[in-house]
Protein backbone atom coordinates (compact mmCIF):
# COMPACT_ATOMS: atom_id res chain seq x y z
CA UNK A 1 0.00 0.00 0.00
CA UNK A 2 2.66 2.29 0.72
CA UNK A 3 4.07 1.72 -2.53
CA UNK A 4 1.46 2.75 -4.34
CA UNK A 5 0.70 5.66 -2.28
CA UNK A 6 4.79 6.85 -3.11
CA UNK A 7 3.97 5.95 -6.64
CA UNK A 8 0.90 7.85 -6.61
CA UNK A 9 2.50 10.83 -5.64
CA UNK A 10 5.34 10.69 -7.96
CA UNK A 11 3.42 10.49 -10.36
CA UNK A 12 1.29 13.54 -9.61
CA UNK A 13 3.85 15.71 -8.99
CA UNK A 14 5.48 14.42 -12.93
CA UNK A 15 2.30 15.67 -14.55
CA UNK A 16 1.90 18.63 -12.21
CA UNK A 17 5.14 19.76 -13.66
CA UNK A 18 4.10 18.65 -17.07
CA UNK A 19 1.02 20.56 -16.88
CA UNK A 20 1.75 23.49 -15.19
CA UNK A 21 0.46 25.89 -17.84
CA UNK A 22 -1.49 28.97 -16.70
CA UNK A 23 -2.79 29.76 -12.83
CA UNK A 24 -4.22 26.48 -12.65
CA UNK A 25 -2.81 23.16 -11.76
CA UNK A 26 -3.69 20.11 -13.79
CA UNK A 27 -1.76 17.19 -12.16
CA UNK A 28 -3.76 14.19 -11.76
CA UNK A 29 -2.61 10.69 -10.35
CA UNK A 30 -5.83 8.46 -11.47
CA UNK A 31 -8.37 9.04 -14.36
CA UNK A 32 -11.75 9.14 -12.75
CA UNK A 33 -14.40 6.48 -14.49
CA UNK A 34 -17.71 8.56 -16.02
CA UNK A 35 -20.24 5.78 -16.18
CA UNK A 36 -23.55 7.00 -14.96
CA UNK A 37 -25.66 4.91 -13.13
CA UNK A 38 -28.87 6.07 -14.73
CA UNK A 39 -30.04 7.04 -18.40
CA UNK A 40 -32.02 9.68 -18.19
CA UNK A 41 -31.08 13.15 -18.70
CA UNK A 42 -31.16 15.70 -15.61
CA UNK A 43 -33.32 18.53 -16.05
CA UNK A 44 -31.92 21.67 -17.29
CA UNK A 45 -31.08 24.39 -14.43
CA UNK A 46 -34.15 26.56 -14.06
CA UNK A 47 -34.40 29.92 -14.23
CA UNK A 48 -35.11 29.96 -10.05
CA UNK A 49 -31.99 28.06 -8.94
CA UNK A 50 -32.76 25.62 -6.10
CA UNK A 51 -31.77 26.49 -2.85
CA UNK A 52 -28.25 25.07 -1.37
CA UNK A 53 -28.75 22.42 1.04
CA UNK A 54 -28.58 23.44 4.53
CA UNK A 55 -25.93 22.32 6.04
CA UNK A 56 -23.51 22.59 3.45
CA UNK A 57 -20.74 25.52 4.78
CA UNK A 58 -20.35 28.49 4.57
CA UNK A 59 -17.75 30.58 2.02
CA UNK A 60 -16.65 29.80 -1.37
CA UNK A 61 -17.33 26.34 -2.34
CA UNK A 62 -18.67 23.82 -4.09
CA UNK A 63 -21.59 22.09 -2.62
CA UNK A 64 -22.47 18.49 -4.37
CA UNK A 65 -25.99 17.30 -3.19
CA UNK A 66 -26.28 13.00 -3.69
CA UNK A 67 -30.01 13.02 -3.32
CA UNK A 68 -30.77 15.91 -5.53
CA UNK A 69 -27.93 14.87 -8.25
CA UNK A 70 -27.24 18.69 -8.49
CA UNK A 71 -24.09 21.10 -8.00
CA UNK A 72 -24.52 24.48 -6.65
CA UNK A 73 -21.38 27.22 -7.24
CA UNK A 74 -21.50 29.36 -4.22
CA UNK A 75 -18.97 32.24 -3.52
CA UNK A 76 -17.77 34.13 -0.64
CA UNK A 77 -20.36 36.46 -0.52
CA UNK A 78 -23.37 33.16 -0.09
CA UNK A 79 -24.62 33.86 -3.20
CA UNK A 80 -25.08 31.24 -5.86
CA UNK A 81 -23.26 31.84 -8.86
CA UNK A 82 -24.84 28.88 -10.62
CA UNK A 83 -26.62 25.47 -10.50
CA UNK A 84 -27.04 22.35 -12.11
CA UNK A 85 -27.87 18.66 -12.37
CA UNK A 86 -25.82 15.97 -12.80
CA UNK A 87 -25.05 12.14 -13.38
CA UNK A 88 -23.49 10.61 -10.36
CA UNK A 89 -21.25 7.24 -11.09
CA UNK A 90 -22.23 3.94 -8.93
CA UNK A 91 -20.02 5.11 -6.50
CA UNK A 92 -20.66 8.19 -4.63
CA UNK A 93 -18.53 9.88 -2.10
CA UNK A 94 -19.95 9.81 1.57
CA UNK A 95 -21.35 13.55 3.03
CA UNK A 96 -18.79 15.30 3.95
CA UNK A 97 -16.34 18.07 3.31
CA UNK A 98 -13.40 17.46 0.61
CA UNK A 99 -11.01 19.80 -1.24
CA UNK A 100 -10.05 19.49 -4.95
CA UNK A 101 -7.12 17.60 -5.23
CA UNK A 102 -5.97 17.89 -8.92
CA UNK A 103 -7.49 18.97 -12.19
CA UNK A 104 -6.55 17.24 -15.43
CA UNK A 105 -7.84 19.29 -18.90
CA UNK A 106 -8.94 16.37 -21.02
CA UNK A 107 -8.79 12.22 -20.90
CA UNK A 108 -10.73 9.06 -21.89
CA UNK A 109 -13.11 8.11 -19.45
CA UNK A 110 -13.17 4.35 -18.49
CA UNK A 111 -16.62 4.06 -21.01
CA UNK A 112 -14.64 5.21 -23.86
CA UNK A 113 -15.79 8.81 -23.69
CA UNK A 114 -13.35 11.81 -24.15
CA UNK A 115 -14.09 13.74 -21.28
CA UNK A 116 -12.80 16.89 -20.30
CA UNK A 117 -12.80 19.32 -17.02
CA UNK A 118 -11.82 16.78 -15.01
CA UNK A 119 -11.70 17.30 -11.22
CA UNK A 120 -10.77 15.30 -8.25
CA UNK A 121 -12.01 15.80 -5.23
CA UNK A 122 -12.76 12.02 -3.25
CA UNK A 123 -11.54 8.53 -3.28
CA UNK A 124 -14.18 5.72 -1.95
CA UNK A 125 -12.81 2.29 -1.89
CA UNK A 126 -10.24 3.08 -4.05
CA UNK A 127 -12.35 4.58 -6.71
CA UNK A 128 -11.28 7.92 -7.43
CA UNK A 129 -14.19 10.43 -7.57
CA UNK A 130 -14.47 13.49 -9.49
CA UNK A 131 -16.50 16.00 -11.73
CA UNK A 132 -15.98 16.13 -15.47
CA UNK A 133 -17.72 16.51 -18.70
CA UNK A 134 -18.22 14.89 -21.98
CA UNK A 135 -15.77 16.90 -24.69
CA UNK A 136 -18.93 16.18 -27.05
CA UNK A 137 -21.47 17.35 -24.85
CA UNK A 138 -23.21 14.13 -25.24
CA UNK A 139 -25.04 12.40 -22.04
CA UNK A 140 -23.79 9.22 -21.04
CA UNK A 141 -24.55 5.89 -21.04
CA UNK A 142 -26.09 3.68 -18.62
CA UNK A 143 -24.41 1.97 -16.52
CA UNK A 144 -24.34 -1.75 -17.79
CA UNK A 145 -21.41 -3.29 -16.72
CA UNK A 146 -21.47 -3.33 -13.20
CA UNK A 147 -18.15 -1.21 -13.07
CA UNK A 148 -17.45 0.12 -10.03
CA UNK A 149 -17.78 4.48 -11.37
CA UNK A 150 -16.65 7.59 -9.70
CA UNK A 151 -16.91 10.12 -12.38
CA UNK A 152 -19.81 12.33 -11.73
CA UNK A 153 -20.84 14.05 -15.64
CA UNK A 154 -22.50 17.01 -16.22
CA UNK A 155 -23.50 19.01 -19.41
CA UNK A 156 -20.40 20.67 -21.09
CA UNK A 157 -21.27 24.51 -20.32
CA UNK A 158 -21.78 23.18 -16.59
CA UNK A 159 -18.38 21.78 -16.81
CA UNK A 160 -16.73 24.84 -17.95
CA UNK A 161 -18.49 27.11 -15.39
CA UNK A 162 -17.09 24.64 -12.91
CA UNK A 163 -13.37 24.01 -14.27
CA UNK A 164 -13.57 27.97 -14.07
CA UNK A 165 -14.46 28.35 -10.56
CA UNK A 166 -12.65 25.19 -8.97
CA UNK A 167 -9.00 25.69 -8.72
CA UNK A 168 -6.81 23.08 -6.53
CA UNK A 169 -7.66 23.88 -2.81
CA UNK A 170 -11.57 24.26 -3.53
CA UNK A 171 -13.65 23.15 -0.90
CA UNK A 172 -16.32 20.35 -2.14
CA UNK A 173 -19.14 19.93 0.63
CA UNK A 174 -21.03 16.44 0.01
CA UNK A 175 -24.71 16.68 1.34
CA UNK A 176 -27.19 14.03 1.28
Amino acid sequence: MTGLTVGAIAAVTVLAVQADQGPHPTATSAKPSTSASAGAQPTPTASAPARVPDGSGTGRRIVYSLGEKRVWLVDASEATRRTFTVWPGTVSPDPGSYTVSSRNEATTGSDGVRIEHIMYFAAKSGVSVAFSNAVDGASPPPADSGAKTGGVRMRKADGTALWAFGTVGTTVTVVR
